[in-house]
């Protein structure tokens, strides 16, 4: 059986996306393939992502905002968008996952907190319909 790839998509690939991404890294385990990009990619993560990831031991202090690519939604088997609106690709066969969710940018760390562990329990639901007990 073949590894699921999920997808995740915002518009700079400097916070929400890079926090969903981290955290399916973590919780799967290497039973699901994780990439992470943006239709308009930032110069660098928010700090405040790469510290409220740090408290759950998850470092995203070497990662990058990737650009969204075709390629990438292609090979994806499952695609989560988080604000990008129509900028994401299409394609008939992908399942398409939208989360309404606050982007952190320049939010006090405590919201960026709430951010994460919403992020975190749509994470949780996600691996367990994908590699399931």
């Amino acid at each position: 059986m073949s590894v699921p790839e999920v997808l995740f998509v915002c518009v700079h690939n400097a916070g929400r996306s890079q926090m969903a991404a981290g955290l399916l890294h973590h919780r799967a385990a290497g039973q699901v393939m994780v990439r992470s990009a943006g239709s308009a990619p930032a110069d660098t993560i928010n700090p405040a992502v790469v510290a409220v990831m740090e408290e759950l031991g998850i470092d995203l202090s070497q990662e990058f905002p990737k650009p969204l690519t075709t390629e990438a939604v292609q090979a994806a088997d499952v695609v989560i968008t988080m604000g990008c609106g129509d900028a994401c690709p299409v394609f008939p066969g992908k399942r398409y996952l939208d989360w309404q969710l606050a982007d952190p940018a320049g939010l006090p760390i405590d919201e960026v907190r709430r951010i994460r562990d919403e992020i975190d329990r749509r994470v949780a639901a996600l691996l367990a319909e994908l590699v399931p007990a």
